[in-house]
């Protein structure tokens, strides 16, 4: 029997909110209100989303130049390079680009506040070895220490794998910015939600169904790779 052959289904954002109106039994004529409310709760739910752990397909990859000296690295202070939709971070390393062909990495480690508030002497200049996020509304990469001379310039960058936030709803014929295995719990989400101020007495239910497919989705979007077990050896007495 013959098969479609395409594998591009989605769906525009008033088709999702017309299947969440049905899901919470909201039939008969459904005025502009509705629609609002329901764009205004599905950006609230992918707000939420930003509390549910890493999403891989927001993950991407940034590349800022080292300046010398410069501690913080921002939107405000580098448009041109540092990303305006980070939620975290969550790698980095600086890398050494003077060979194009052979470039080297140095992984720096994630610090917090505390520790990095604790460093004597923030303006030190040399190899960066650690990084701060801070994690305002609009936030900043601290760098320890500060890219010294021999480590700054069109040569040297600072590069992470931050976690990008999920794009707003916009336009009701725009699609949603989920992968397509997330398109079943953002309908059930949004039902819930609706549900919430238009028919309560389907909230609980509604609420178990869209949690249920979430954590599905959840736990398929995960990265498989190898892992290695090796036993622990003793000899001798124990050493």
């Amino acid at each position: 029997m013959a098969t479609s052959g395409t594998t591009d289904f989605n769906l525009e954002i008033d088709e999702i909110i017309e299947e969440a109106l049905e899901r919470a039994g909201i039939g008969g004529a459904r005025t502009g209100y509705h629609l609002r409310s329901a764009r205004r709760s599905l950006n609230i739910l992918l707000s939420e989303w930003g509390n549910r752990g890493i999403h891989l397909w927001k993950v991407k990859l940034a590349t800022v130049p080292l300046v010398l000296g410069q501690a913080e690295y921002n939107y405000a202070n580098d448009s041109s390079n540092f990303p305006n939709d980070i939620n975290d971070v969550l790698e980095a390393y600086v890398r050494n680009n003077t060979t194009a062909t052979a470039p080297v990495d140095t992984t720096l480690s994630k610090i917090d506040r505390s520790t990095y508030a604790s460093l004597p002497n923030k303006l030190s200049q040399g190899t960066p070895s650690q990084y701060y996020v801070q994690r305002t509304t609009s936030p900043s990469v601290f760098l320890y220490i500060t890219p010294g001379s021999s480590f700054s310039g069109s040569n040297y960058q600072l590069k992470f794998y931050y976690l990008a936030r999920i794009e707003d709803v916009g336009a009701y014929t725009n699609t949603a910015d989920v992968v397509y295995r997330f398109i079943p719990c953002l309908t059930s989400g949004l039902a819930y939600y609706l549900s919430i101020k238009h028919s309560p007495e389907k909230t609980e239910q509604l609420r178990l169904f869209y949690e249920d497919e979430l954590q599905r989705a959840l736990t398929e979007d995960g990265q498989r790779t190898s892992v290695f077990i090796s036993p622990q050896t003793f000899y001798g007495d124990g050493v």
